[in-house]
């Protein structure tokens, strides 16, 4: 037999705050609650009743408050048959204040109102208890009770479904596994239980003839998510659809929670995205409500996440970040992220954002740290990086959606992102430069590039035995070594410093910098029209020139080679050496070569050095030094025409961004002595736009020049004694792709589940990193996780915790189609976790 409402109340209400405060004041001027008191009474608890007499029960209540004191009994309930005292006045004239100031008081807050309790009590015939009270607002205990009686009702389905509860019996008939599908299919019994079950919770009186589930699905799908899109929408709903069956206002809560249900179970948003597709098409919701401007919160179909997505994109074109922020926290997990194309919106927009938010805090900022060099590079290293974090990352959005966005519908976003960072980035120009006039280049007391190699490395040699990597990144620009440190600081002591790098800002340049008594004996001599920086008397302007100058001081002790044939494994390490140096190209190569793509190779760099490090310390090595030779500038937001002549006189342009010689001055140049820049040699002067310009035009991506972002590297040196990151063998990673129900993937941006469960207890707290990518056959990278949102953009990984459940969208290789193979990898040691096989189905 059910609990009834009365049993509720003192179980749940009553008895806990007495054993809690031992004594509770309830006041009830409705007299609903007395005969319940009452029956509390026992050798222990005390009840005193202020019906009859209010002066006798202050007495008694009073005499009960020592028998309280001296232990004679345990509890005490006074009840009161009036309105609860709310102002200070009325707490003066109650003859019971002094025990609710003692103790609990009932009813306390909107939990405690009778149709609270009811809905508390009878969470299943939540939408019948709500009709009742819309008829009745206080009925009595009996007519509560009868709700729902008559034992557990719907037999057949209960057992068919083996479901108990009505709310968990209307979930399993929207979406029932294949099990309970086949036993439905098995018993026709079932479905006039069903019918009834539909009336009596929402009122739904199915139309279908039918005695299939299909059939009754179909019918209560639409009618749910109908009603859900009803009850949300602000404004009148089109007289197009009027007719359309809908539940009553009772059973908003019913249908809300099931909806909710259906969009946040991983095993179920599938099913419910195509049943929304589905009934959108067919009451052609998009087309009859383009005129409403305002769909209330909740996106139960598709076109309305289209809508509040221009919305939000509105938002932030027209300055209103507040609103673009409350679009992106009530839309950003969205079920329809789930399909990758949107996701891409969505994550463009989140960057977006940030980048404008982000740029429009440091703007302010930046005159408090701005009055002289030294604290103007102090903070860029401490807080005006982040611009360039964020453009990056932004950048690495545009690049993972421009390929699909044919109707440029993100185009106004993309346009806004790089105008508001073009903004700051000039502002920042402009001081630097101010500043880099008066006081020259390197700072003083500063790391400089050339006194990496004397510093860092060499000390480190004089140790026999001391085994040490050197690795020599092109164009690492300083909030990359952020985002490097970060992703190294498992694998060791980790430590990130700020370092000068040489002018012009080239390869040949700064890596010659970073060699061997480069402070001492760098200079930069004219040889046929070109650059060619020697190191004393030597010549050190190709690879081959710089490693010479290195083995010949180190001999045997000394190995070099490209990073990346070391994380393929393609040469072998000499036992005896004790310097290693890695030489990595891809960063620089791929902006010059495919500005396009190349964002999205700054993981792939960013992933092979953390590979190798990973190795190195499986091979002995216990410091790695990592140096660039330069940073660079991501120049998306220049015009077609913003471009900079160069001035009259006899120079040598390096890299469209530096003059080298002698010549006029002019207004839009700096020209200053070279060694005032921390350049000797052939060069009397060294010159350069004053703005973000370069003398070609149509340059997204270059180096060369002085900036904070050409000039300011990162150098980051890493003691390998850390240990690995906590074993998976604690804990299993999952992968799915549409719940397994599909082997084939139709879209370039298929979204994946992953999740990870704990084996033990001692993983539970512990946070896994995961790869996820999607090679071919012969092990080449076909898709990758698209950066943003969990997908951390300068690693390419996400972190989850046991217990998380997570979707993915990966970002297919336009060129590629065939069978593939999905993996989730530890990016240290690119182990696989769990694969899932499938392939290529496009339609286009």
């Amino acid at each position: 037999m059910s609990e009834s409402i009365a049993e509720f109340i003192s179980r749940e209400v009553f008895l806990p705050r007495l054993a809690k405060h031992q004594l509770l004041a309830v006041y009830d001027p409705e007299r609903r609650y007395r005969e319940l008191c009452l029956a509390l009474a026992n050798e222990e608890r005390m009840v005193v009743d202020a019906t009859e007499s209010s002066i006798d029960s202050r007495l008694a209540a009073l005499d009960a408050l020592g028998r309280i004191g001296r232990r004679e009994i345990q509890e005490l309930l006074v009840y009161v048959p009036a309105p609860k005292p709310l102002t200070e006045e009325d707490q003066q004239k109650d003859p019971f204040a002094i025990h609710a100031a003692c103790g609990a008081v009932f009813p306390e807050g909107d939990g405690d109102d009778y149709l609270a309790l009811c809905l508390k009590a009878k969470p299943d015939e939540a939408t019948q208890v709500r009709a009742v009270f819309a008829e009745e607002p206080n009925p009595s205990f009996a007519v509560i009770d009868a709700i729902g009686a008559g034992g557990l009702g719907w037999p057949n389905l209960r057992a068919l479904l083996d479901r108990d509860s009505s709310r968990d019996l209307l979930f399993a008939l929207l979406v029932p596994s294949q099990e309970q599908q086949d036993r439905l299919k098995g018993n026709e019994a079932w479905v006039k239980e069903a019918r009834e079950l539909l009336t009596g919770s929402f009122g739904l009186r199915l139309k279908t003839k039918g005695k299939t589930w299909s059939s009754i699905a179909d019918e209560f799908w639409r009618f749910l998510l109908f009603s859900e899109f009803v009850f949300d929408l602000p404004e009148t709903l089109p007289a197009a659809l009027a007719g359309v069956p809908r539940a009553s206002a009772a059973a908003r809560p019913l249908v809300e929670d099931l909806c909710e249900r259906l969009r946040s179970d991983l095993r179920t948003q599938a099913r419910y995205i195509e049943q929304a597709e589905r009934v959108e098409q067919e009451l052609d919701l998009a087309r009859i409500c383009a005129n409403l401007t305002d769909l209330g919160t909740r996106d139960t179909f598709a076109f309305e996440e289209r809508t509040f997505l221009r919305q939000a994109m509105d938002a932030l074109l027209a300055g209103d970040t507040d609103q673009t922020r409350a679009i992106l926290t009530q839309h950003r997990g969205s079920v329809w992220t789930g399909k990758g194309e949107s996701q891409a919106q969505w994550d463009l927009l989140q960057a977006t954002a940030t980048l404008v938010d982000t740029c429009a805090d440091l703007h302010r900022a930046l005159g408090d740290h701005s009055s002289g060099l030294e604290p103007l590079v102090d903070f860029y290293v401490r807080q005006l990086r982040e611009m360039d974090r964020l453009q990056r990352e932004f950048e690495q959005g545009v690049s993972g959606y421009a390929w699909q966005d044919a109707e440029g519908l993100m185009q106004p976003l993309i346009d806004r992102g790089r105008q508001v960072y073009g903004q700051l980035a000039s502002k920042v120009q402009h001081r630097f430069i101010k500043h880099l006039q008066h006081t020259g280049w390197p700072l003083n007391g500063r790391l400089s590039n050339t006194e990496v190699f004397d510093t860092l490395v060499a000390p480190r040699l004089q140790q026999s035995g001391h085994r040490l990597a050197y690795i020599l990144v092109d164009a690492l620009r300083y909030e990359l070594g952020v985002a490097l440190e970060r992703q190294l600081a498992e694998e060791g002591q980790v430590e990130l410093r700020a370092a000068m790098a040489a002018l012009p800002s080239i390869t040949s340049v700064g890596m010659a910098s970073l060699l061997p008594d480069a402070h001492a004996g760098l200079r930069l001599v004219k040889s046929d029209g070109e650059i060619a920086p020697h190191l004393h008397d030597q010549p050190v302007t190709t690879v081959t020139q710089r490693m010479d100058l290195i083995r010949r001081r180190y001999g045997q002790r000394f190995q070099q080679g490209r990073l990346d044939d070391f994380v393929r494994k393609s040469f072998k390490l000499d036992a005896d050496a004790d310097l290693l140096v890695l030489r990595s190209v891809e960063i620089d190569s791929q902006f010059e070569h495919h500005p396009d793509s190349a964002p999205a190779e700054l993981t792939h760099a960013l992933k092979r050095i953390r590979v190798a490090v990973t190795m190195l310390k499986a091979q002995g090595f216990r410091e790695v030094i990592i140096a660039t030779d330069h940073g660079f500038v991501i120049n998306t937001h220049a015009g077609s025409g913003d471009t900079c002549a160069k001035p009259a006189g006899d120079w040598l342009c390096v890299h469209d961004r530096c003059l080298l010689g002698q010549g006029a001055e002019d207004p839009q140049h700096f020209n200053l002595p070279a060694d005032k820049l921390g350049v000797r040699g052939d060069f009397p002067r060294l010159a350069g736009p004053l703005s973000l310009a370069a003398y070609r035009g149509s340059l997204d991506y270059f180096h060369g020049g002085a900036s904070l972002q050409e000039l300011v590297v990162p150098v980051i040196r890493l003691q390998l004694k850390a240990a690995d990151q906590p074993s998976l063998q604690q804990a299993r990673v999952t992968l799915s792709y549409k719940q397994g129900l599909s082997q084939r993937i139709t879209t370039r941006v298929p979204v994946f589940e992953v999740a990870v469960e704990a084996q033990d207890l001692f993983s539970q707290e512990s946070e896994f990193e995961i790869l996820l990518e999607a090679q071919d056959k012969k092990g080449n990278v076909v898709g990758e996780a698209k950066p943003g949102g969990l997908v951390d953009p300068a690693s390419g990984t996400i972190r989850l915790k046991p217990g998380d459940q997570v979707k993915i969208a990966l970002k297919m290789s336009m060129e590629y189609e065939g069978k593939f193979k999905v993996l989730a990898l530890n990016p240290n040691t690119m182990r696989i976790f769990a694969q899932l096989e499938l392939e290529t189905d496009y339609t286009v």
